[in-house]
């Protein structure tokens, strides 16, 4: 048997090495045990309904709901961990699948049950509610309660707070299946005989052998054509229910409802788009580079991800190793707890087996462990995930010990700050050690992990918030989204990027947006990854001035969790996200890492 038919024959979940998976037993036991937890947790939601009316009368009355919403909630919580963490290990698992919509099902019961609670809260008087809060039992609670109050505009009656948590359930069907489709119905086919699936199409894509690469690119963008008015539907009705559901809630548009909740102001992501825009001859440099360094005559699509030099092998027990030494400037607990995450706490699920869905993400676990979903695929570009997702699990596991349930948990604005901070701090330690170490080919190579990740999260994702804005004011405006729309507003916004350094196909490019559904319908996320990117720049230059105070106020930062305002949260660790200058910054360090190839560049005499 060939290395290439070794490699489209994936093992089944069931036969992966149990040190690759996740310890998701800690979460329950048993499927049988969450079976339980599932037919228990509807009682215990229902019972909260007895606190309506009663949260006035007198301090002990409220915390008695808040404890007991809490404990709820949180079994709540480790309930839909386990239930998508199955689903994404293996989305062609049935049961796996039924599992996921019957706790999406008991979520949605509890939104309802629970919605008379703000209003109910918004009729106290507020300054009894402010006396009650020097209480022990509900000073935790106080940061929740302000916020409730900021946002009091925005809060319904009590039927129809009810309302809206009820349709939570059935407004969450597009999310849930075009997941599905891209999942579990596509197929991709082939790339240089191997098949084609979410957890090998970026190794394929960025196969030394062109021929490969460019079937990889193709394959997988023809796979999401040929359901492209499916697709397009789910995402136009997406758009329309949060549209809806924005004005209920007396915002004046989507976006001012996802972002006004943190106090993130929408000129964040119009100066973000602006400075993105501003900025794009570094791309189109770049490019340009990178078509001599390949030696083609244009560059295409299916051309930006092939590596520059020869692939370096990295192990999984590596890249544990590179991310340890490389985040030793965040002090020894740290880097232990790092450590006993990634390998004898089983943090992490990072096996490729048939089935399993695309991408990496990090679970806050219920506050159980944080848990990592990921595919290991031996290359720079694993380690590279590996390291930011470790970022979001050790913000989960500080903050979560700084502070008790009561107090929010930190918004996804917060959360992007972490994990590439934590790839940018590698890189750098990693970068130095080549340099000292003179190992061009593994230089060339970090550089190219970070312009990857620079491309996914300064260039790809930039793209989409402007796609995800543009969508949103069409269907504002009473206009339509239809296959063609989504695909040609696509096409347009990556040509700003691309310039005349790569030679497009506008169908096949144009259909990307269908290709991170994880994140169009998380609402207005994408942005998050170029701000996180930007402020995560910002502060590892700090380091340099002055590491102690640069650790503090790093640790500061990942320890308050939600209990500040992730602009608020930032600011007093010395970065200022209303105003372009992170932004600007980073694509300062884009711009160096550009400089340095050209310098190898002419070093080789191309």
């Amino acid at each position: 048997m060939t290395t290439t038919q070794q490699k489209a024959a994936l093992p089944s979940r069931a036969d992966v090495p149990r040190e690759q998976t996740w310890d998701i037993e800690a979460l329950f036991a048993t499927p049988a045990a969450w079976d339980a937890e599932a037919q228990a947790l509807p009682a215990a939601i229902d019972a909260l309904a007895a606190h309506a009316g009663k949260l006035g009368s007198s301090p002990e009355a409220l915390a008695a709901y808040l404890r007991e919403a809490d404990e709820v909630e949180l079994r709540l919580v480790r309930l839909l961990s386990y239930a998508s963490m199955g689903a994404s290990v293996d989305g062609r698992d049935a049961v796996a699948a039924a599992r996921r919509d019957q706790a999406s099902t008991i979520a949605a019961r509890f939104g309802s049950v629970t919605a008379f609670a703000d209003p109910e809260l918004l009729a106290l008087d507020e300054g009894t509610v402010r006396g009650w809060l020097t209480r022990p039992d509900l000073e935790d609670d106080r940061i929740r309660l302000e916020r409730l109050w900021r946002d009091r505009a925005h809060v319904r009656s009590a039927e129809v707070e009810e309302l809206l948590g009820a349709v939570q359930a059935p407004f969450a069907s597009e999310r849930s299946i075009h997941p599905a489709l891209a999942n579990m119905d596509l197929r991709f086919g082939t790339a240089g005989g191997e098949k084609i699936t979410q957890g090998n199409v970026d190794r394929l894509t960025a196969s030394p052998d062109r021929e490969v690469r460019r079937e990889a690119w193709e394959n997988y963008a023809d796979a999401h054509l040929a359901v492209k008015h499916s697709q397009a539907a789910m995402y136009a009705t997406n758009v329309r229910q949060n549209v809806f559901l924005a004005r209920a809630r007396h915002y004046p548009d989507a976006i001012t409802a996802t972002l006004a909740p943190n106090r993130i102001p929408v000129g964040v992501v119009t100066t973000l788009l602006d400075t993105y825009r501003a900025h794009t001859p570094t791309w189109h440099r770049y490019w340009n580079v990178r078509r001599r360094w390949l030696n083609l005559p244009e560059l295409r699509e299916y051309d930006v991800k092939a590596a520059l030099v020869p692939p370096r092998e990295v192990s999984y027990a590596q890249a544990v190793e590179w991310i340890a030494a490389g985040m030793a400037p965040l002090g020894e607990d740290y880097v232990r707890d790092l450590r006993a995450g990634l390998t004898t706490e089983r943090w992490v699920d990072y096996a490729e087996n048939d089935g399993k869905r695309q991408g990496a993400y990090s679970n806050g676990g219920g506050r159980v462990k944080p848990y990592i979903f990921m595919t290991w695929n031996g290359t720079v570009a694993s380690y590279s995930t590996l390291a930011h997702e470790i970022g979001h699990s050790m913000h989960s596991l500080l903050s979560q010990r700084e502070h008790p349930y009561a107090v929010p948990r930190y918004t996804l604005f917060h959360a992007e700050v972490a994990s590439n901070f934590n790839q940018a701090m590698v890189r750098q330690s990693l970068l130095k050690q080549a340099r000292e170490a003179g190992d061009t080919d593994f230089e060339v190579a970090l550089i190219e992990e970070a312009l990857a990740n620079f491309h996914r999260y300064f260039f790809i994702m930039p793209t989409l918030a402007a796609f995800e804005l543009e969508s949103y004011r069409r269907i504002e405006a009473g206009g339509t989204l239809s296959a063609p729309d989504l695909i040609d507003l696509t096409a347009d916004l990556l040509k700003q990027g691309y310039g005349e350094g790569v030679t497009m196909d506008r169908e096949r490019s144009g259909i990307l947006w269908a290709q991170f559904s994880t994140h169009l319908y998380a609402n207005f996320y994408a942005y998050q990854y170029a701000t996180g990117i930007s402020a995560a720049h910002q502060l590892l230059e700090q380091f340099a001035q002055d590491p102690e105070a640069a650790r503090e106020r790093y640790l500061a930062f990942l320890k308050s969790g939600g209990s500040l305002d992730p602009i608020d949260a930032l600011k007093e660790a010395g970065v200022d996200m209303l105003s372009p200058e992170p932004v600007e910054a980073t694509f300062r360090v884009l711009a160096g890492y550009v400089d340095r190839l050209e310098e190898l560049l002419a070093q080789r005499g191309n």
